[in-house]
This record gives structure tokens, C-alpha cells and sequence, in this order.
């Protein structure tokens, strides 16, 4: 792995239909949380979903792994940091943390990988994932 890695904090509050019957955030959210952060995080360093599409390709999760420490409740004010984890490979991985306030809620983590047009797996980084390197400082 490369040394740099680039960060984001994303805010969110848990919502009545997030729980279960134990009421708790059902443990499927936590997916929904690390996705709500990926897109803010795409957002804040230009390297969205839709950058990936006009370029022609897609980039669909591999591997997602949680680790829960400690479980959300209805209506907690919560924080996701995510970090792009730099790699020389051909693929995104993204790490989270959740907080409460200052308690770990949970640790994550997804693995993304770019497929062509035709759905094939890209072995090399596609040109405009390599140019966002460049940009960030990546490389």
C-alpha cells in the first residue's frame, strides 16, 4: 500500500425504520451508513459513482467486512469517517468508522472493483481512476 489516504466525515441520524424489534439498527444498515459515506466522500474528492459510469465503466463491491462494537439506537446522532485506502492495484477500498459521540460503534471496510463496458474485470487502473490518482496525489 501507498502512504497517503484521504478522509471524510459524514454525519447521520438513525431513522425509526433502521431498527428492529430488539430497537436497534439492524445490523444490514451498516452497509446503507458505509454507502451514504462513500458517496460523500466521492463527492468531496470528485470521484463519484457517476464519474465512474461517464467513463464507461462500473464499480461494484467485492468484499465488505463489519466489525460492531457497540449498537445504534433510534434517533442517535451519529459520524461515519471514511478513508480511501490508496493501493496499486486496480480497485477501491474504502475503510469506516462509525462514532457515537466518542464511543467506536463500528469498523468496516469495502473492497471495489471496475468492470468495462462489456462487464469484464479491469486489471489495470482505467484512465480517468488513474488521472484522480495523479490529481490526489496518489501515485
Amino acid at each position: 500500500m501507498l502512504e497517503k489516504s484521504l478522509t471524510t466525515v459524514t454525519k447521520l441520524k438513525v431513522r425509526f425504520q433502521e431498527c428492529d424489534s430488539l430497537q436497534i439498527v439492524w445490523h444490514g444498515n451498516y452497509l446503507k451508513y458505509f454507502e451514504e459515506a462513500r458517496e460523500d466522500f466521492g463527492r468531496e474528492h470528485g470521484i463519484s459513482y457517476l464519474d465512474a459510469k461517464k467513463a464507461g465503466y462500473s464499480t461494484p463491491i467485492v468484499k465488505f467486512s463489519c466489525e460492531h462494537k457497540l449498537p445504534l439506537q433510534y434517533s442517535d446522532v451519529f459520524r461515519v469517517e471514511t478513508s480511501f485506502k490508496n493501493c496499486e492495484a486496480a480497485k477501491m477500498i474504502f475503510g469506516y468508522k462509525i462514532f457515537k459521540g466518542e464511543d467506536l460503534i463500528c469498523t468496516g471496510e469495502t473492497v471495489q472493483v471496475f468492470l468495462n463496458k462489456n462487464r469484464e474485470l479491469v486489471l489495470n487502473n482505467p484512465p480517468f481512476f488513474q488521472t484522480w490518482k495523479e490529481k490526489m496525489k496518489l501515485l
